[in-house]
């Protein structure tokens, strides 16, 4: 029995399924989750000791790879002076004031401790401001585990065929408006039919929950538009995109201006940090500015913010973009090569660092198109590059995410893995 084997044993007898997130239990791949018990740059250990080329990234937290020295040093010389107050720093202050400056939404944010409480606030205070009850979000898009947000989503539902999670009220479910993403005529029929009662459209600029797949010519712009025109608000989820595809997000990527971001991971540099905010006369809504009520006892802990500091600083400083860049494209280039030449059917989608592979030769635009790829082929191709110490997202609706730390050397070894792995699946 390896560790992992004997952790998962134990972990089964007091955490529900084995793990505390499910995506981790390798439901959609099979077999079990492997343990992890250190990282460094673009790799990460096991129990059991083994190396692996990391394309996880603690889900894309960690755009400078793992422990970052500049990173564990900020946080650790915090968590030295305290590792919580429950009550303002300064710190927060100067976090607060480096995400207004890149991210071009923004005149104001309110610190979270993670994106689910990131987006149920947000669509809590478009309700407010509207004074309106229902919100449109997209399938395969996952804003996090809020009730009204669950319905087709993308994640661990989509990974283990969850329509909808039950405990959630008919309520709750009757204000969410699932709409298919990247088709521009169907928000458009919903607004007709009931835009006076839309307080916001949710989405991911970049959808990288159900695999990537990038909004089409058109379709960021039209749902800027159409709510807009009707007096709704338009929530960019870039709680993955935000930081990772710019400095600005997806948002300065693409020119689209939305009235509600929602941000996370890489601004936490690791840590769990989160945020939304939008313009002052939207954020004057939060209490205790305003009405709206929202509050965490860890929002802006002060080693997650020294974290998120240093990362945000390290991306000011070095503009670590055109090298992710660079490093993306020969990495897909390198696998289209290797499956090509195997003969397996695949179709790669990429937005800069962001990429995902779906064992299918039709196009991918949407959720129904990454429920109709080979996930069982994908489970096989995860098998096989694990074996060849390379570590995947253990799901065919996950996203690859790449670091700073990977280089020429991790390339060169992941493509070879996955020309031998190519032969090996079929």
């Amino acid at each position: 029995m390896t560790r992992s084997e004997e952790l998962f044993e134990r972990a089964r007898a007091v955490i529900p399924g084995g793990v505390n997130s499910p995506v981790r239990a390798f439901g959609a791949v099979g077999g079990v989750p492997v343990f992890m018990a250190a990282g460094e740059g673009a790799s990460i250990e096991d129990a059991d000791g083994r190396r692996f080329v990391d394309y996880v990234q603690s889900w894309g937290a960690l755009l400078f790879g793992h422990a970052h020295p500049d990173i564990v040093r900020a946080a650790a010389d915090m968590a030295a002076q305290g590792t919580s107050f429950g009550a303002p720093t300064e710190a927060e202050v100067r976090l607060a004031e480096e995400i207004v400056a890149a991210v071009p939404s923004l005149d104001m944010v309110r610190l979270t401790s993670s994106g689910t409480e990131a987006a149920m606030s947000a669509v809590r205070l478009a309700r407010a401001f509207t004074g309106r009850p229902r919100v449109v979000k997209f399938a395969g898009c996952y804003h996090g585990h809020a009730d009204s947000l669950l319905a087709e989503a993308g994640s661990g539902l989509a990974t283990f065929g969850i329509p909808a999670s039950p405990g959630i009220t008919d309520g709750a479910a009757r204000d969410t408006l699932v709409l298919p993403y990247n088709e521009p005529g169907a928000v458009a029929e919903a607004f007709e039919a009931a835009g006076d009662q839309i307080a916001a459209v949710i989405v991911e600029p970049v959808a990288a929950n159900m695999g990537v797949i990038p909004p089409e010519a058109g379709f960021l712009e039209t749902l800027r538009g159409i709510t807009s025109e009707h007096g709704a608000l338009l929530l960019f989820d870039e709680v993955i995109t935000g930081f990772r595809l710019a400095r600005g997000g997806a948002q300065a990527l693409y020119g689209v201006t939305p009235d509600l971001t929602l941000l996370g991971k890489v601004m936490g540099g690791g840590f769990p940090c989160a945020a939304y905010g939008g313009s002052a006369e939207i954020m004057g809504r939060v209490a205790p500015a305003g009405d709206v009520y929202q509050a965490g006892t860890l929002s802006g802990n002060p080693v997650a913010v020294a974290a998120g500091l240093t990362a945000l600083g390290l991306i000011r400083g070095r503009d670590p973009y055109p090298a992710l860049e660079k490093t993306a494209t020969a990495l897909v280039e390198g696998i289209t090569d290797a499956l090509t030449s195997a003969g397996v059917p695949h179709t790669i989608n990429r937005v800069e660092s962001l990429f995902s592979v779906f064992f299918t030769d039709t196009t991918i635009r949407g959720f129904e198109d990454v429920r109709g790829a080979d996930h069982e082929r994908y489970a096989r191709f995860f098998h096989a590059l694990l074996k060849r110490g390379i570590y995947l997202p253990p799901s065919g609706y996950e996203a690859w995410f790449l670091s700073t730390a990977h280089g020429d050397a991790e390339i060169e070894r992941t493509v070879e893995a996955v020309r031998e792995a190519a032969t090996a699946i079929g």
